[in-house]
């Protein structure tokens, strides 16, 4: 006979003084999560006249590269991970690879060492990402949306965070070292969660299925391809039309793994792709072309349009993630809908010497984002969640390949410095009609999806929506068709018990809890299940 899986308590352990784990995650969400997405700019060219001679400039950009394949492998597997090692242990790992790799930084005087130190920064960011969302999953409602919102301004500010401590830099380690104060109060915050997490009852976190490993393993594995396919690109000079048809082939082969699983999964996961995709490869676009050298306000007038940005973004995760249960059907589209209209934006006022039109692009982007990604979590387990984030860090990578060549295309045969800006700005206008057909293709897809799937069975093992509450309750419960009497009995035809085993099929005609077997030829009644040794506490 077919047993559930085993599963976590869907409640974590009580907790003395839940406000200051809460208050910690917080404070470490705004600090951790930036100081991981700042990891992937590659901003080495900016301080190319600081290298010394002896460097091959060149082979040390693309070595400084490595911090997103490394980001983007590591997210796979700290997902899998989350089975046997507490989330707060994670995050503490996570930063402390960050904060060596920033002290190795300093020391950083070859090829190798600035390879090392970048791949050492990248598994730590790729750590931290899954590791946070795990910590805040069952907390505080706010603070999923917290996650969320803090998660899409920090893609949306990559870049400009990635540069500004490079603004009248005296030494080209600045890139292996931006913010070592950041890191400092966030390791500290880290462990201090730790210990608070320790003393105060270690309450349960959850962590995903083991049917989910195999998933989760198969976007490791065509994370390491497209790793290779970038990494190639890079270093044997390929022309633009191979570096753009193999990056349509990531993202095609992404969009086909995220369409692995129940409708709720594959709509999260079509989700995070999307903003993977999207998100920070054109947020860096729009922030390179709005340099003060290209004419535009420079990082210091891009700080207010940010600013807003990020405080709208996490409102609207706020508002979604408290009054908008199970809406993901209709508030992802809408979310990603509201990108599409940001990326038109951007062909309309970018270049723009005032920075504060820039608000507009910047809000639509980040608040579409945080919405869709808030409204998608709801839908899903931890599991599908990790899934669908190591989803969006392959596709950044796929993402920054296709732009880059765009770029390509644009750029040959440039002569002169004026035709290379407009040459530049022309590559964001396109790169912006890509992202919004991307945009309005996973939108269709979703709908598609949505229609096929009503009235269908779940697919993959996935417990469907109306079956199961959002956050991983764990009652299986059966369709909604009723007896004569008025009681709910399954597609089978048989009956669901109300003892303590409810929601569990029992045959028809003999009661919840009754020992012994069913009439011959049924499957004897399967017990309740108890409760996961790995919880830490007494059934």
């Amino acid at each position: 006979m077919a047993v559930p899986p085993n599963q976590r308590s869907p409640r974590p352990a009580a907790s003395r003084h839940p406000w200051l784990l809460d208050t910690l995650l917080g404070l470490l969400v705004v600090c951790a999560l930036p100081l991981a997405i700042t990891s992937i700019p590659n901003t080495l060219s900016v301080v190319a006249k600081l290298l010394p001679g002896g460097f091959d400039q060149v082979a040390l950009m693309r070595t400084h590269g490595l911090a997103l394949p490394a980001l983007m492998l590591t997210v796979p597997f700290a997902g899998v991970a989350l089975r046997r090692v507490p989330a707060a242990h994670l995050v503490l790992a996570g930063l402390a690879l960050v904060a060596v790799s920033e002290a190795a930084g300093g020391y950083a005087a070859s090829e190798l060492l600035v390879g090392v130190v970048r791949v050492l920064r990248g598994v730590g960011a790729g750590l931290l990402v899954p590791a946070t969302l795990a910590a805040v999953w069952e907390r505080a409602p706010a603070l999923r949306a917290l996650w969320a919102g803090t998660f899409s301004l920090s893609l949306l500010a990559a870049q400009a965070l990635a540069l500004w401590p490079l603004d009248e830099a005296g030494s080209w380690k600045v890139t292996l070292q931006p913010y070592p104060l950041v890191t400092g109060v966030a390791l500290g915050l880290a462990a201090f969660f730790l210990l608070a997490w320790t003393l105060l009852g270690r309450p349960a976190t959850p962590v995903p299925q083991p049917r989910e490993r195999g998933r989760l393993l198969l976007v490791a594995g065509l994370a390491a391809g497209i790793a290779v396919v970038a990494i190639s690109t890079a270093s044997a000079g390929w022309r633009a039309l191979p570096v753009m048809m193999l990056a349509v082939t990531a993202v095609a082969g992404l969009l086909a793994l995220a369409s692995v699983g129940a409708p709720e999964s594959r709509r999260a996961a079509y989700t995070l792709v999307a903003v993977g995709v999207v998100l920070l490869p054109s947020a860096a676009q729009v922030t390179l072309v709005e340099m003060g050298g290209l004419g535009g306000p420079g990082l210091r007038g891009l700080w207010v349009p940010y600013g807003a940005a990020g405080l709208l973004a996490i409102a609207a995760a706020v508002v979604v993630r408290l009054s908008a249960v199970a809406a993901g059907r209709w508030l992802a589209p809408l979310g990603l809908l509201a990108m599409v209209v940001g990326l038109c934006s951007v062909r309309l006022v970018v270049p723009s010497a005032d920075g504060l039109v820039l608000a507009v692009p910047f809000t639509l982007l980040t608040v579409g984002a945080a919405v869709a990604v808030t409204a998608t979590l709801q839908e899903v387990g931890i599991g599908t969640a990790a899934f669908g984030l190591s989803l969006c860090a392959a596709g950044t990578l796929a993402g920054f390949l296709l732009g880059t060549g765009v770029q390509m295309s644009m750029l040959d045969g440039v002569r002169s410095a004026q035709e290379l800006v407009d040459k530049f700005v022309g590559a964001l206008h396109w790169w912006a009609l890509i992202g919004g057909f991307l945009m309005v293709t996973v939108i269709v897809l979703a709908a598609v999806l949505a229609r096929r799937s009503e009235g269908g069975a779940p697919a993959s093992g996935d417990v469907p929506l109306a079956a199961a509450p959002p956050d991983g309750a764990d009652a299986v419960r059966g369709s909604e068709v009723r007896d004569c009497s008025g009681r709910p009995i399954g597609a089978d035809g048989r009956k669901w018990g109300d003892g303590p085993g409810a929601g569990l099929p029992v045959p028809a005609g003999r009661a919840s809890g009754e020992p012994g077997a069913g009439e011959e030829g049924e499957a004897p009644a399967v017990p309740p299940q108890a409760q996961s040794p790995e919880d830490g506490g007494t059934p």
